[in-house]
């Protein structure tokens, strides 16, 4: 007998000394320990960390999306927006910049929870809920708004490179080829970074610069919390600008699609509110100082902003004989990083409503519409601003009274789909968030329909 009855014959020398190499690789006890607590799935990440530690650490894995939507809003038209609040006003729209504050922090989470519950972008989910007509209605209202913004930037990168002399026809033409060429090669996201590390030197500036102009702070304390209203056109028309800069529509979606691109889940959901609040402060602490540092300096003097050297001017206390120099820098810094995300999801936004192949990953014959619609966005608004005598500074504000209008439109969309407890499971709107969200969608369109009735009657 060769073998014992109920076992399998066991392998011969000869087998064994030339499959062995070839399948059984050598492996430690440690090795083999390893993998099976790996399988048992009882193998944890950093286990030596104190568990504080480890919820830090996964905490700030899933901070990006609410940052970079906040530090975004602080574009060219922002930053002109805000400097023309504080030097037509004063302190008087600092209550404004509070109230952005709490309705974004709401409408951004409500954009996050959508993307953590569901994976995918507001356009796709519109479509999957309410079919290709509302779908093309909503694409519609997001290309009108972002058209607006992607123009904006242009207008900034005229102001700034105006301040050198350079002609807004020849800046608009270089940014535009410089844009294209940057995200087509697929190393805008090596070099946005610079532009934020840029943006965030000047907004620090700001901050310097309120301080040391020696504001009236009882009075702009008072002004954030004791709003004045008035009955004029002009004044109702600053209010819609600020918040139209402060809440966007493609700041909206740009924070969904982002949450969906990382690969957050449900789980995720207290930091990614961590992460949403961080955003909104920081967007709106930048423009409460640019409001007190033009108020404090601008307003003060009585000096009107019609051009971007005197918008400089608010940071002479702080820069001396280079604010125009540094504001310059800092405005040309925030159009580019402005010009590499709007027009991308301008034109995500319509290959994914019409399920059109898209992403920079693709080449131009891979994806001929999606470089095409990016090509038509920034060669548009790049002729807009080419038009001789164009007052760049209105456009740019002209551009966040446009968001503004459109906010109320896309809000309703992201709030209807929120409250949707089969689409959003244990993430849906509660008898908390529900009315909340409502009351600031409620809010914005009041706040739009004032500004129509202003403007008509002229009251």
């Amino acid at each position: 007998m060769t073998g014992t009855p109920g076992r399998p014959k066991p392998p011969t020398t000869a087998t064994t000394s030339t499959a062995a190499p070839a399948t059984l690789p050598a492996t430690s006890p440690a090795t083999t320990a390893t993998a099976r607590r790996r399988r048992q799935g009882v193998l944890r990440p950093f286990p030596h960390l104190p568990q504080w530690r480890v919820r830090l650490i996964a905490t700030l894995a899933v901070l990006g999306p609410g940052l970079v939507s906040g530090f975004a809003d602080n574009d060219a038209g922002g930053i002109t927006t805000y400097s023309l609040a504080g030097a037509n006003f004063g302190y008087e729209l600092l209550w404004v910049i509070l109230a952005s504050q709490v309705v974004l922090f709401f409408t951004q989470e409500a954009g996050a929870r959508l993307g953590l519950a569901t994976g995918k972008g507001l356009i796709s989910l519109i479509r999957e809920r309410w079919g290709v007509r509302w779908t093309v209605f909503a694409a519609f209202l997001m290309l009108t708004a972002n058209l607006g913004s992607i123009v904006a930037e242009f207008a900034g990168i005229g102001s700034a490179l105006g301040i050198f002399g350079v002609p807004p026809q020849v800046s608009a033409a270089v940014a535009a080829v410089v844009v294209v060429a940057f995200i087509a090669l697929g190393s805008y996201s090596r070099v946005q970074y610079l532009f934020v590390a840029v943006g965030i030197m000047v907004s620090i500036a700001y901050v310097f610069s309120a301080i040391v102009s020696n504001p009236d702070w009882p009075l702009a304390v008072s002004s954030m919390f004791h709003p004045t209203f008035s009955s004029s056109p002009i004044y109702w028309l600053a209010v819609v600008g600020t918040v139209g800069t402060t809440i966007t529509p493609w700041g909206q979606a740009f924070i969904q699609s982002y949450v969906a691109d990382k690969g957050l889940r449900p789980d995720d959901l207290p930091a990614s509110r961590v992460d949403v609040f961080a955003g909104s402060l920081l967007t709106n602490v930048i423009a409460a100082f640019i409001v007190i540092a033009c108020a404090a300096t601008l307003y003060a003097t009585g000096t009107k902003i019609t051009t971007a050297a005197d918008a400089a001017q608010a940071l002479e206390p702080i820069a001396g004989a280079a604010a125009t120099f540094v504001f310059a820098i800092g405005l040309l810094g925030a159009s580019f990083l402005g010009l590499g995300v709007v027009p991308l999801s301008s034109a995500y936004t319509t290959c994914e409503a019409f399920g059109w192949e898209t992403g920079v990953n693709w080449n131009w014959r891979e994806a001929p519409a999606f470089y095409g619609l990016l090509a038509f966005f920034i060669g548009f608004a790049a002729l807009f601003v080419m038009i001789p005598g164009l007052p760049l500074i209105s456009v740019m504000f002209a551009a966040q009274v446009l968001n503004a209008l459109l906010l109320p439109f896309v809000l309703v969309f992201v709030m209807l789909l929120a409250s949707d407890k089969e689409l959003m499971g244990p993430l849906a709107s509660g008898r908390l968030l529900r009315p909340i969200g409502w009351l600031a969608t409620a809010l914005l369109i009041a706040m739009s329909v004032v500004l129509v009735v202003t403007g008509v009657t002229g009251i």
